[in-house]
């Protein structure tokens, strides 16, 4: 473990950044991939090799080749568990040796529920398609207790993203589609964590800061589909946000009650690339077997970046990272098919950087799913998963009135612990 004057100067460099902040604009460090109930069903497991509308999101060549209109609803609901514990986190005021952080030392279930609803159309005219998906693929809130030990890196966090992708996909042989699309984005956030007074036992003070922003990025695809075997390889590219808002500190007292203000500013920061890799293959007329890679380019999201006034910039460190998948698909008959799969994920957050307004760490995902086709036009999905996530630090180092006499370093030892999600999917298919 680091020395009390190791792990201060640790704080002292994350608060030369110049706020109290430890995250300011909370890109989700695991991004929702429920944009599917067929693909929950497999673990994700063979989306950007799978055809129609069901994969626009993962790849535009998806829905190359399809005859007249497809249209998909879902509805994902989201449930986490998990415990965030406090190890002997420590508030250095300014003239005082390191004291206890306080406050409830276990926070529960800091993430909140979430239902994430999601859809597409598409239609063909021979060679040529054209579609649409709207999605929210970093959607989040954390909610921990003003009494929390982690008060003073987080207490509410609010993420909400919606993506509308149109998408252009073109049989350019019987064999090869390919297809592209524009990600237009729209990114709502607040965030805000409490501020501790010069003095312990006085109420803390507050700190938020919110906006909001439209960005475009976009995605690319091609599918070679040759007999039993389909291969498709798709990237979906970072998008870069700008997002207008303010922050807002209030409840200070004595001498930092000057720094009580709302000050208008811009928050830039980038969402991860993705590129993807997923081949399918038709063992038997029942039996298909998938599997599928993503590369995450996280490393995207290296710093939070204001402009001014206070023109700062905030480091994440955040890393690039993988997930890998495989999966089934049987038709039991005509009209009935089931599914399952499994599926590794990797962190982006990295020990020493991890906070708990994003407690995030490796994860298991163990799906089962099941589709029934009602008529040759309607088609039922459902879908349910299991997925369990490593122990993981909570550790990184913050502080408070950074740059000035007042800098107070919180250095942060916790640790995620017991942490796992439920979901659970229903969604319908119509042709037209």
């Amino acid at each position: 473990m680091k020395s009390y004057k190791d792990r201060i100067l640790a704080g002292a460099a994350v608060a030369a950044a110049g706020l109290g902040f430890s995250t300011v604009a909370s890109a989700q460090a695991f991004y929702l991939q429920e944009q599917s109930v067929r693909g929950q069903g497999r673990a994700f497991s063979g989306e950007a090799a799978d055809t129609g509308v069901e994969s626009i999101w993962w790849n535009p060549a998806a829905i190359g080749g399809i005859e007249g209109g497809e249209a998909s609803v879902h509805v994902s609901a989201i449930v986490p568990r998990g415990k965030v514990v406090d190890e002997g986190s420590v508030i250095v005021r300014p003239g005082s040796a390191p004291a206890p952080v306080g406050g409830n030392p276990v926070a529960k279930n800091p993430i909140n529920n979430g239902v994430l609803p999601s859809g597409a159309v598409a239609y063909g005219f021979g060679k040529v398609a054209v579609g649409l998906a709207v999605s929210a693929p970093f959607n989040f809130t954390t909610n921990y207790a003003e009494d929390s030990w982690v008060r003073y890196t987080a207490d509410k966090t609010k993420l909400r993203t919606f993506d509308i992708q149109p998408t252009v996909a073109v049989m350019v042989t019987p064999e090869l589609s390919i297809g592209g699309g524009l990600n237009v984005e729209y990114v709502d956030a607040s965030l805000g964590n409490y501020l501790p007074q010069l003095a312990p036992g006085l109420p803390d003070g507050h700190q938020t800061l919110a906006g909001d922003g439209w960005d475009v990025g976009w995605s690319v695809g091609a599918q070679y589909r040759g007999g039993p075997v389909t291969l498709g390889l798709a990237y979906k590219s970072s998008v870069d946000h700008t997002l207008k808002g303010d922050v807002t500190t209030e409840g200070l007292l004595g001498p930092l009650a000057a720094q009580n203000s709302v000050v208008a500013t811009k928050a830039k920061f980038s969402t991860p690339w993705q590129a993807i890799g997923s081949v399918r293959v038709k063992a038997t007329p029942q039996l298909t077997l998938n599997a599928q890679a993503v590369r995450y380019g996280w490393g995207e999201f290296d710093a939070i970046r204001l402009g001014s006034p206070l023109n700062t910039e905030l480091p994440e460190n955040y890393k690039d990272s993988w997930s890998f998948a495989f999966g089934a698909d049987y038709d039991v008959s005509p009209q009935w098919t089931v599914r399952g799969g499994v599926q590794y994920g990797e962190t982006p957050t990295r020990d020493g950087n991890r906070d708990a307004r994003v407690p995030d760490s490796d994860r298991w995902n163990f799906s089962a799913g099941t589709s029934y086709a009602m008529s040759d036009a309607f088609t039922i999905d459902a879908a349910a998963s299991y997925i369990s996530f490593k122990d993981a630090p909570i550790d990184r180092p913050t502080a408070a009135y950074a740059g000035t006499p007042a800098q107070t370093p919180v250095l942060v030892d916790g640790e995620l612990r017991d942490a796992s999600a439920l979901v659970f999917s229903l969604g319908a298919r119509v042709r037209f």
